[in-house]
């Protein structure tokens, strides 16, 4: 689990492992929308290539966090999806991100734990918040967090690379 303050750059880091993993990987990276320089939502984008709409500011849904509103269809649909296909289908799992947003979906949240309990690694982005679904997450005696700042980012990418290529 990669984890850290907003803007440290958990994302960045995951996208650039994926081109030095030597195994397949299957999963979802969520990235900025922005309209006029402004951050106006999240899109979901798989590793195969299927976008959608995790959150956005003006795209109402009946769910919503904080300034967002959040679009469980696509989040279940594509993302929850992609994750599913990985542990049936990949050889590590991808999941960018497990987040307040995210956790709206309790099939997120399911295939999340059947993902950490399938044998395959998982690389993740976990976010930072002290809530009872990641706190048992970062209490697994079978899950390392990673805490992400601009000084270790080389030293955890190494790390992380090294652990794939164990499995």
């Amino acid at each position: 689990m990669i984890s850290g303050l907003p803007g440290a750059g958990k994302t960045s880091l995951l996208k650039a492992i994926l081109p030095h993993l030597s195994l397949s990987a299957g999963g979802f990276i969520s990235e900025e929308l922005r309209e006029e320089g402004e951050r106006v939502g999240f899109s979901l984008l798989t590793l195969e290539g299927k976008r959608g709409i995790l959150a956005h500011k003006h795209r109402f849904t009946p769910h919503r966090f904080g300034k967002y509103y959040i679009n469980l269809v696509d989040l279940e649909q594509i993302a929850v999806k992609s994750i599913e296909d990985a542990i049936q289908n990949k050889d590590i799992i991808i999941i960018d991100e497990i987040g307040k947003m995210e956790l709206l979906s309790p099939l997120f949240r399911q295939i999340v734990i059947k993902a950490l309990d399938s044998p395959k690694p998982v690389i993740a982005t976990l976010h930072r918040a002290n809530d009872p679904f990641l706190n048992s997450i970062r209490a697994r005696e079978d899950t390392i967090v990673f805490w992400l700042t601009p000084n270790n980012r080389e030293q955890i990418f190494q790390k992380i690379l090294s652990l794939c290529s164990e499995k």
